[in-house]
């Protein structure tokens, strides 16, 4: 229970110095930088490049292999991500011999990409194979080329450094057989030593369940949180660009947020839910399991402590946390007066269909005649949602609206008149309020709105339950 594993995120590696000054050498002398392990993401828009934007959609290599009828297509896709990665090794190295290393891996590995796509379009060519049955395959070996990059890099850079680095490459390259996840992790780390090795681990980890299959890009986060249970973590941390706060800062004011300190695994899945994952709450079931606590660490902030989450946390006092949301969601309203009586029943078909279409419910509501339920999909995936609902039941009355979710989160907020301050702050906001869901168990808060008021409903409700609080107590402290 020495040692700690981390995870640094993609746009933290971008800024690779900060990584190396911030993470791995700061306060440290030089028998000090172990006893850890590093989980590292790809480079910033690397698997962007690789898979497709996370933001935009526009395709990358796999969604170009995906759907081209050629093979022009996804090489230039192929060509131009490869070159973005060549650009990142001349940034890091210049003209020293680790440049050369680090060119010799990403041509070696671009090269087998580019020989294993040709092959497996030529096989596919024959009737008998089918694309469509590899292309999860193509998905997972793409992604964890952005991995193996970043990861052999940064051993490379650390050595620069004096830092004994080693690389855990877990993306199974040039392997035969595909090990249980556990497995993979246990061999990798009875070749280690923490007490005079820093593991610089890929987050894509190549296994008998297929990582990407169940978690897609939140893979990571899984290889991250089960190097943690089987070694036996003190701790695990998480290194992003930015602190887990009371809000967004963007909305709230980069002066009038405050770092979170502390909170719980409950917090964390309620954010889950809204879209902010602080980790995915199944790599948060293990870590929660053995009692490791959790840390959210803000790179460019090496001073700073971070937010601590463990499972047994409640604030000393009752109080939000933080006030968060989520934008771009369909309301889609089920309402049939046949309804009354049988709500399960319609409950039952509503989620069926919505399984179907592969949609992410993020909250709901009901009453004697009538299901709401807000999620997150597009609008294509809506429209065919609310024909199916139109075909199943049909006496119902099915509409659609566009919404955003503003929640209060808190490990504790029994707070009586909580309610109606939040309806006030937002009445006197001028924020129409569409819909209230305010659970038994004092931990969320739940606030449907237009899609136009969102952020005013975000910097409404956090000065009047966050800011307010905490000028309070200020005032008491004093």
């Amino acid at each position: 229970m020495l040692h700690t594993v981390e995870k640094i995120g993609g746009t933290s590696m971008s800024q690779y110095q900060a990584v190396r000054d911030n993470i791995v050498l700061y306060n440290r002398k030089n028998d000090n930088y172990y006893q850890r392990m590093l989980v590292v993401s790809a480079f910033g828009g690397i698997t962007d490049g690789l898979l497709e934007c996370k933001r935009t959609g526009a395709p990358g290599v796999y969604a170009t292999f995906a759907d081209a009828e050629d093979d022009n297509a996804w090489e230039q896709s192929l060509d131009n991500v490869s070159q973005r990665m060549a650009q990142i090794n001349e940034e890091m190295f210049g003209a020293t011999p680790e440049r050369a290393l680090a060119d010799a891996f990403l041509r070696e590995r671009i090269a087998g990409i580019r020989d294993c796509l040709h092959h497996l379009r030529r096989v596919c060519a024959f009737g008998q194979f089918q694309l469509a049955e590899q292309l999860q395959t193509i998905r997972e070996l793409l992604a964890a080329m952005g991995e193996a990059h970043s990861a052999h890099n940064m051993v490379l850079y650390l050595r620069q450094s004096g830092v004994n680095a080693i690389l855990m490459d877990l993306t199974g390259w040039r392997t035969d057989d595909a090990l249980p996840l556990d497995e993979v992790l246990n061999e990798a780390l009875a070749r280690v030593d923490l007490s005079s090795q820093l593991p610089v681990v890929t987050g894509y980890a190549h296994c008998k369940e297929g990582l990407m299959s169940s978690f897609d890009r939140g893979y990571s986060e899984m290889t991250f949180s089960r190097l943690a249970v089987l070694s036996g973590a003190r701790e695990a941390i998480i290194h992003k660009e930015y602190h887990l706060s009371s809000a967004d800062p963007r909305l709230a004011g980069e002066d009038e947020v405050i770092p979170i300190g502390r909170t719980n695994y409950d917090v964390t899945d309620q954010l889950s839910n809204l879209g902010m994952e602080a980790i995915h709450p199944q790599a948060a079931k293990g870590l929660r399991q053995q009692g490791i606590p959790l840390r959210v660490r803000n790179t460019f902030e090496p001073e700073h402590e971070g937010t601590l989450i463990t499972t047994d946390y409640r604030s000393p006092a009752p109080c939000v946390e933080m006030v968060a949301g989520r934008r771009n969601l369909f309301a889609v309203e089920l309402f049939d007066q046949d309804m009354v009586g049988r709500v399960s029943h319609y409950a039952e078909g509503f989620t069926d269909e919505l399984d179907k279409m592969h949609l992410n419910l993020v909250a709901k509501d009901m009453n004697a005649n009538t299901l709401t339920y807000y999620l997150a999909g597009n609008r294509k995936q809506v429209r065919r949602l609310v024909s199916s609902l139109q075909r199943h039941f049909d006496n119902a009355e099915v509409t659609t609206h566009k919404v955003s979710l503003v929640s209060a989160v808190g490990s504790d907020m029994s707070i009586p008149g909580l309610l109606a301050r939040s309806v006030g702050a937002l009445n006197k906001a001028e924020v129409p309020v569409r819909a209230v869901h305010q659970s038994l168990r004092a931990v969320e808060m739940q606030f449907i709105v237009d899609d136009e008021f969102y952020e005013q409903a975000v910097v409404a409700l956090h000065d009047e339950l966050v800011q307010t609080h905490a000028d309070t107590v200020a005032l008491a402290v004093a």
